[in-house]
């Protein structure tokens, strides 16, 4: 090979100093540095080129090298790819990271819902006692609708607070705080059987403390008490029954809205509000609601020590204040929460002691039962009992 040609074969290839990095690149396209024309003395071997690894440690050429189609040699040789491969290679390790940060996001979201559900079951264990053995007086509230629903304020809730008032030794008595309206009749009647069977079994005495109102199957469930404390102002009493139906035929007429109830008998849609009801049902109705306001008067003169006379002149479903219950008989004496605690103490005979609340969360319990009774079809009553037996192997752990 002529000289010429010598100089040809080295301006088409780059010089192992422009791999390494010891040349700078051309300053515009289609200019060689000067380095990449000197001839390569004769007898001597062409430098080879570096390894792709070591170009892959400089920077990136700022203009494509050489611009003639020859480049694709370069490209073949593994010069192009050296630099092209390394961002490839970072997205590959990184795609884990999103995955990742989902995982974590499901995961602490689990732990989170862990929690929850564990305080609320926790709730359902002992609550507030602290570990004494000194003489103590459980407060437990009843502060809204008597109902079924499972809190404090139905027959489920409150018979597992008693339950626990009854198994705890230290406990001697339980006072009732009540600001309640009443609720739901036959809710009321179990919640003073149970009240009252507390008493006997147990021989603990039971006080209530009446808050701003004490009324209907709240007071019911008060009369069972062994005393009963009032403010002045209190509403007290409304001892009377009540059932509501609506009638919106008239409604319905006036919109052009036409129902037809298909029934098996005459009577069975009485109750839907599509119609008026019948002398025959309204006097129906009627004995319903005597028979269980009967119930409800032969209950608090139980419990009041009263004639059944004597109670039901007094049932005219209105409230009484405090001071007139306290002269007629539904109440023994005008105090506070306070007074209701040492008079607990006092039937009990005990003197110094301590005082504990009993109480169930209302939203977390009643959640609970709402959700494992829709899953189970368990009743309310028996998945109360499940989940004290829950509570119960979790203190013996």
């Amino acid at each position: 090979m002529d000289e010429e040609n010598k100089v040809d074969a080295v301006e088409n290839e780059p010089s192992a100093a422009w791999v390494s990095g010891e040349a700078s690149a051309p300053d515009r396209p289609g200019e060689a540095p000067a380095s990449w024309q000197v001839a390569q003395p004769a007898g001597q071997e062409r430098p080879q080129a570096s390894q792709p690894q070591q170009a892959a440690r400089q920077p990136m050429p700022p203009y494509p090298w050489p611009p003639s189609p020859d480049g694709a040699a370069y490209a073949a040789q593994g010069y192009v790819p050296a630099y092209a491969a390394a961002p490839a290679a970072d997205k590959k390790e990184h795609r884990w990271v999103v995955p990742l940060v989902f995982v974590i996001i499901a995961c602490l979201t689990l732990m989170v819902c862990v929690a929850s559900c564990s305080n609320a079951v926790t709730s359902l264990s002992y609550s507030g006692i602290a570990s004494t053995a000194d003489p103590t007086v459980a407060v437990i509230t009843l502060d809204s609708t008597i109902q079924y629903d499972g809190t404090a304020n139905s027959p489920e809730g409150l018979k597992y607070l008693l339950d626990e008032a009854a198994d705890d030794p230290n406990i001697k008595a339980v006072v009732l705080r009540v600001d309640s309206g009443g609720g739901t009749a036959t809710a009321g009647e179990e919640m003073a059987t149970y009240v009252s069977r507390f008493k006997e079994e147990t021989g603990k005495p039971v006080v209530v403390s009446s808050a701003s109102t004490n009324a209907s199957a709240a007071y019911e469930i008060s009369s069972q008490a062994d005393y009963i404390y009032t403010a002045k102002s209190t509403a007290i009493g409304a001892i009377g029954t009540a059932m509501q139906l609506t009638d919106y035929s008239g409604l319905m007429d006036m919109l052009g809205i036409n129902v037809e109830d298909i029934t098996s008998s005459e009577s069975k849609d009485s109750t839907y509000g599509t119609r008026a009801l019948t002398e025959e049902e309204r006097a129906f109705y009627q004995r319903q609601v005597d028979q269980i306001n009967e119930t409800f008067i032969e209950t608090v003169a139980a419990g009041r020590h009263m004639t059944a006379d004597q109670v039901r002149a007094l049932a005219n479903g209105l409230t009484y204040t405090g001071l007139d219950a306290v002269d007629n008989g539904l109440a023994d004496e005008i105090g506070t929460l306070e007074d209701a605690m040492d008079k607990a103490a006092d039937l009990a005979g005990v003197g110094s002691y301590y005082v504990c609340d009993l109480y169930l969360s209302s939203s977390d319990l009643s959640g609970i039962l709402s959700l494992l009774g829709a899953q189970s079809g368990e009743s309310s009553q028996t998945t109360g009992n499940l989940l004290k037996e829950y509570a119960d192997a979790k203190s013996v752990q």
